[in-house]
């Protein structure tokens, strides 16, 4: 983007920012290097930094304008335990499910969460009073595709920073909401870990131990 480009905040309407060839190619590797990360560093963030996140997920598009995303920190040790133990009855049953893929699941680093210094687990309100119901009352799921948006907004914010985020999907919703104790009416959506990455590889991991490969979108036309 242009050094000179206009602030949303203050600029007046009708003044968009030019997006120069320069600041395109930097966008496009961020989004390249963008990783899945699980092998963390453990020194603290700094403390500034979950605040620009935050700020950054704001700017993510929600239905409605509902923000229905809720983020919660999770500090304390012993609920930090209780979710490794959850991953770990989680991963034994995906791990049981394996069948000629077994010995090649069983060496995947599957989550951070022995190591990453934060831990935050995302939940959405699928009703929220904000946005007054404004485009889901045909598609009530978008409510959780929005905050799956602001997710992959903070990938990316945290990326730009030289930070790492790893998303455990391998967990039981139920026993999530109980362990961190949110309102019963929340739905888990994921469990991030935040950290300095230890490694910047060119490739995912998933790709690296022969799990899967990328493929090339290809749009089906009508």
């Amino acid at each position: 983007m242009s050094r000179t480009a206009p602030d949303p905040d203050t600029c007046s309407p009708g003044d968009p920012p030019a997006f120069d060839a320069d600041f395109r190619a930097e966008l496009n590797a961020l989004f390249r290097w963008r990783r899945d990360v699980r092998h963390f560093r453990t020194e603290a963030l700094p403390a500034a930094l979950l605040d620009r996140l935050l700020a950054a997920i704001d700017t993510a598009p929600s239905v409605g304008l509902s923000q229905p995303w809720r983020f919660v920190t999770v500090d304390d040790p012993a609920r930090r335990l209780a979710v490794r133990a959850n991953f770990a009855a989680c991963n034994a049953d995906a791990l049981a499910a394996q069948d000629t893929r077994a010995a090649t699941y069983a060496r995947l680093k599957l989550a951070g969460l022995e190591r990453a210094p934060c831990q935050i687990a995302v939940f959405v309100d699928p009703d929220p009073d904000q946005g007054h119901g404004l485009g889901r009352r045909t598609m009530p799921d978008s409510v959780a595709f929005s905050a799956v948006i602001a997710i992959h907004t903070a990938w990316l914010a945290a990326h730009a920073e030289g930070i790492g985020l790893g998303w455990v999907s391998i967990l039981d919703p139920t026993t999530m909401s109980a362990i961190v104790d949110v309102p019963d009416h929340w739905q888990f959506v994921a469990y991030l870990c935040l950290g300095y990455p230890e490694t910047h590889a060119p490739q995912p991991e998933l790709e690296r131990e022969g799990w899967e490969q990328r493929r090339r979108t290809v749009p089906i036309r009508r």
